[in-house]
């Protein structure tokens, strides 16, 4: 009889076999297969990602990019629920778009060559009202119901003097439950609606950047919302998360400090991964350094840029520790976050 390995492969034969512990087909082949380069990063970064956890820390998730299109909440949505993902940090665009797909899901139009698209192509999707996010087009029809909910949360808030995040409005629309009988998709495949249930806190730095940003502008500007207070500022969400930091880094518990899994770069990664430094150096408080730091990113490690920073840059910013585990998986994070995610649920 062929001896198994802690894996459940056959080494012999390379065959993935059921363990009967729960592991799954996504784990077992990660094992199987994911031995150099990117792969194997991967598959380390899964592993300290179940271990960190398991101990008992916590993880925030810095989403950039146009991961919410590109469907992540399929695999992100269960992880939340399953208590693997504490905190959020993302881009105006993955907060709304989340929803986007959520309510015109079967009115996408998807582009399987859109590398051959023309600048008159372009303009012809831009005519029938169709925004393109690589090989994905938003119809804007979805943008406009949206943003009539929020517009009156805008205006309310404005009146009673209330203020809230960015995410916090789309909460509400979410909480309401006005919008059920319009979702085009299971809601169990959104991220929104699962931070929502398992009251993860989101925050969009940066939130001008995105549809319902610049709707919202353009809507004090025209006197509709009076005035722009109604809506919570870049550095009083900076202000949440550091205090979510102090309450939640573990340093009283002998527990791991918060996690850090970061999706592309960007403000949504720089934004919330400064917490620390910002703890230490100007609150002179003393906090641990993040406890895990893992990014996905396709950018090429450059001159000056941040989206492709290594992570030992980030020691000299007072953002790590030497000792932090680290990884680097330089690939694209529609295909890999999914398997890592699966790799930590067991699938």
């Amino acid at each position: 009889m062929v001896p198994e390995d802690r894996t459940g492969v056959v080494p012999a034969t390379g065959k993935i076999k059921a363990t009967g512990d729960g592991v799954g087909a996504v784990r077992s082949f990660m094992e199987l297969h994911y031995r150099h380069f990117n792969a194997r990063e991967t598959l380390e970064a899964a592993r300290a990602y179940e271990t960190h956890i398991a101990e008992g820390g916590k993880m925030l998730l810095a989403m950039a990019g146009a991961m919410s299109t590109g469907q992540l909440g399929v695999s992100l949505a269960r992880i939340i629920r399953e208590g693997k993902v504490h905190a959020i940090s993302c881009t105006g665009a993955n907060l709304e778009e989340d929803l986007f797909n959520l309510l015109a899901n079967k009115d996408y139009e998807i582009i399987h060559d859109w590398r051959a698209l023309s600048a008159e192509d372009e303009q012809a999707l831009h005519d029938r009202g169709m925004n393109r996010v690589t090989d994905t087009c938003i119809p804007e029809d979805v943008m406009r119901n949206l943003e009539r909910r929020l517009i009156e949360r805008w205006v309310a808030a404005c009146e009673d003097g209330a203020q809230k995040t960015p995410a916090e409005y789309f909460f509400d629309v979410i909480g309401s439950g006005e919008l059920k009988d319009d979702y085009q998709i299971d809601p169990a495949n959104s991220w929104m609606i699962a931070a929502n249930e398992m009251d993860v806190p989101v925050w969009a730095p940066g939130w001008e950047d995105s549809s319902m940003g610049n709707v919202f502008a353009a809507k004090v500007i025209d006197g509709v919302i009076p005035h722009h207070q109604c809506v919570m500022s870049g550095t009083g969400q900076f202000e949440q998360l550091v205090r979510w930091y102090l309450e939640n880094n573990g340093a009283d518990e002998g527990r791991p400090s918060v996690g850090f899994f970061q999706i592309g770069g960007g403000i949504a990664g720089d934004f919330a991964i400064c917490a620390v430094p910002s703890i230490i150096q100007d609150m002179k408080r003393d906090v641990p350094f993040w406890g895990y730091f893992a990014q996905i990113t396709d950018a090429a490690t450059s001159y000056g840029g941040y989206s492709g920073a290594p992570p030992n840059e980030k020691i000299t910013w007072g953002k790590l520790a030497v000792d932090t585990p680290k990884f680097f998986i330089n690939s694209d994070a529609s295909i890999v976050a999914p398997l890592i995610f699966a790799y930590v649920l067991r699938d």
